[in-house]
């Protein structure tokens, strides 16, 4: 049935044309209407179809609702076919599953899209975000060797601060303290651990701490650390190379643009490469 309607709704509709959100929702409500006037279908699933549609042209498909679910911290998806995710700090596969490959790789193309993005079989690997921050990583294949693989790490929407820690017995006072002292102290400070350690949290606890006169440059491969209240605050982004291989932005070309833009502090989110020499060269020059 549902496959019938979707038919019914990109019969009505030219997606190449704009249409608002609104418009869309009542087309596919009148197909549902017209669908089930033979066949009686409680209101709870014609809703749940109309979601379902509409998420399908407008969102990211069956990840929506995953998404806007608060409780669940990571999606993994390691083919169209088979979908895992984390809910409180438990892995669980989902009996939700993408209509079919190609289905999948549409959402992907559109994620990637959003943050100017490529990935493509010359480019088969791919970081990027989601408009809430959330961290996204893709693998196509053939590298990946069973299908196309996107992993989606969820962040806290509240603002997390060195409060929020203590009651969650992450910190204690003392450690506080003594964190908050060496912030305003303007230290060096790497923050280090595994996958899931809690790493961007801490660094935007951290980032609470800081005076909010200071000028902040934060640089990241992909934008996900949340600072709030400082006014003079420069983001930066690196950017993948082109189609045609050039243009790219590595983050340490943004380490060395940010020590001429006067820089009272310099957040790097995240280094795992040559990068890493840049930025100590950074730290020495400000001791």
């Amino acid at each position: 049935m549902k496959e019938i309607i979707m038919q019914n709704v990109m019969e009505q509709i030219d997606l190449k044309e704009e249409i608002s959100d609104e418009e869309i929702h009542m087309k596919i409500r009148q197909a549902v209407l017209e669908v089930t006037r033979k066949e009686y279908l409680p209101l709870y699933k014609k809703e749940q179809i109309c979601n379902e549609i509409f998420y399908s042209l407008r969102r990211l498909d069956i990840l929506q609702d995953m998404l806007e679910d608060d409780e669940i911290t990571e999606i993994m998806i390691n083919r169209f076919d088979k979908i895992f995710i984390e809910k409180k700090g438990k892995l669980y596969r989902t009996k939700e599953r993408f209509a079919s490959k190609e289905k999948f790789e549409q959402v992907i193309q559109q994620i990637v899209s959003r943050t100017n993005r490529i990935v493509n079989e010359s480019s088969p690997m791919v970081d990027a975000r989601l408009e809430d921050g959330s961290r996204v990583h893709v693998l196509l294949e053939p590298i990946a060797l069973d299908g196309s693989t996107m992993t989606i790490r969820k962040f806290a929407k509240e603002i997390t601060n060195m409060e929020q820690l203590l009651k969650l017995d992450s910190l204690n006072e003392e450690l506080i303290e003594f964190l908050s002292i060496m912030v305003k102290a303007r230290m060096n400070i790497f923050i280090s651990g595994g996958t899931g350690a809690g790493k961007t949290t801490m660094l935007n606890a951290l980032s609470n701490c800081i005076p909010k006169d200071e000028r902040i440059i934060s640089i990241e491969d992909s934008a996900e650390l949340k600072i709030y209240g400082i006014d003079n605050l420069i983001r930066l982004e690196a950017r993948n190379a082109n189609l045609e291989g050039t243009n790219q932005i590595r983050i340490k070309d943004l380490i060395k643009a940010s020590l001429r833009m006067r820089p009272d502090r310099i957040i790097v989110g995240e280094v795992r490469g040559e990068e890493c020499i840049d930025m100590l060269q950074a730290f020495i020059c400000t001791i």
